[in-house]
């Protein structure tokens, strides 16, 4: 049994299973095997075997948690509102409010097979042949994904698109800021030079919010392709460009420094992998879009991840998850940061 559910929770969860026809034959809560999927970071995810059947279960980490995350069933939400499109995403099977089956959300969607690319690509799509691909379906995806009619697929209400940049830029922040509303001394410079710089926005579409290599399932076999997009907690409504920005930022380049996320991403340092320079020329070449602001996004996404990461690191002192815990973490995307700004170096201490 795994130790994050207790008997009660795995009883109620078979019970679940079997009433939404997902297990066709009834289960006791001793015969579902679970194990922890993914790195744990954000929502929780669960392989569950039920007899013949593997699904996964989403759901919340445990609070407190940043404002406007983790909320699972709107996740599911968007999941199922994309399950028509060109978008691959798993299929949502059933969603159960807190206290249904756990004292938390949770939805359970079905099993898509296939590696999750990090650190190595996996032995069968690892030629340069196949590892451009991989690099060109990625930036494919995203632009399948920006080229849904949200409205249509009945999203109007997920987000506002319109001020989205400045926005999200002043609503990091906050996550930061101490009670006069200033940021941290290590965040200012740059997080100046982002009001400065705002553009306006480059469309409405839905964003991913998250989206890099490691949050995709890969067919097994060649020729690569996308089996499913995963992790869509953060999605909303609001500038394509923020995707773009954020993928790249998150795709590492050789000869520079590898941010958390960059480390999470290293098989793209591989031979094959497309540059960020070609991945963004793929981009606007399907889209049309102007990458005028690109060096924006990008830092943008940088300081971003610097303030979700130093959210996370005050959390950890209180006992929180302890990846967290190292203040080099922050400073590696705020070091990013700088450098996607063309601003000068950080100093070499902080007020920390």
């Amino acid at each position: 049994m795994s130790r994050e559910f207790s008997a009660d929770e795995l009883s109620r969860l078979a019970e679940f299973l079997h009433a939404h026809g997902i297990c066709g034959a009834r289960l006791t809560g001793g015969q579902l095997a679970v194990r922890p999927i993914g790195d744990g970071h954000s929502n929780l995810t669960y392989l569950v075997s039920a007899g013949d059947r593997r699904v996964v279960v989403r759901r919340p980490p445990p609070p407190p948690l940043p404002p406007g995350a983790n909320d699972v069933l709107r996740e599911a939400r968007l999941i199922s509102a994309l399950a028509g499109s060109a978008v691959p995403v798993p299929e949502v099977l059933a969603t159960a409010p807190a206290g249904d089956v756990l004292d938390v959300p949770c939805y359970v969607m079905n099993y898509v097979a296939g590696p999750v690319v990090t650190e190595v690509t996996p032995a069968a799509l690892s030629s340069p042949a196949e590892r451009r691909r991989i690099g060109e379906a990625l930036v494919d995806t995203l632009v399948t994904l920006h080229a849904v009619d949200w409205r249509a697929a009945g999203l109007a209400d997920l987000g506002r698109p319109g001020g989205f940049n400045e926005r999200h830029l002043r609503r990091m922040g906050r996550l930061v800021a101490d009670d006069e509303g200033s940021p941290p001394p290590e965040f200012a410079e740059v997080g100046a030079w982002l009001a400065a710089h705002v553009p306006p926005e480059a469309g409405a579409s839905i964003v991913h919010n998250d989206y890099r290599i490691g949050n995709v399932i890969l067919c097994p076999q060649p020729p690569a392709r996308i089996a499913a997009v995963l992790d869509w907690e953060l999605a909303t409504l609001g500038d394509p460009l923020f995707d773009l920005g954020y993928f790249l930022a998150c795709y590492p380049a050789a000869g520079e420094p590898l941010t958390p996320t960059g480390a999470m991403s290293a098989a793209a340092l591989e031979a094959g992998y497309p540059s960020r320079d070609e991945l963004a020329r793929r981009y606007a070449a399907a889209t049309g879009q102007a990458l005028t602001s690109l060096d924006w996004y990008i830092t943008l996404a940088q300081w971003k991840l610097a303030v979700l990461y130093e959210y996370g690191r005050r959390r950890a002192v209180s006992g929180g998850d302890q990846y967290y815990a190292d203040p080099a973490l922050v400073r590696s995307f705020l070091d990013a940061a700088h450098r996607s700004a063309g601003l000068g170096p950080m100093p070499l201490t902080s007020s920390r």
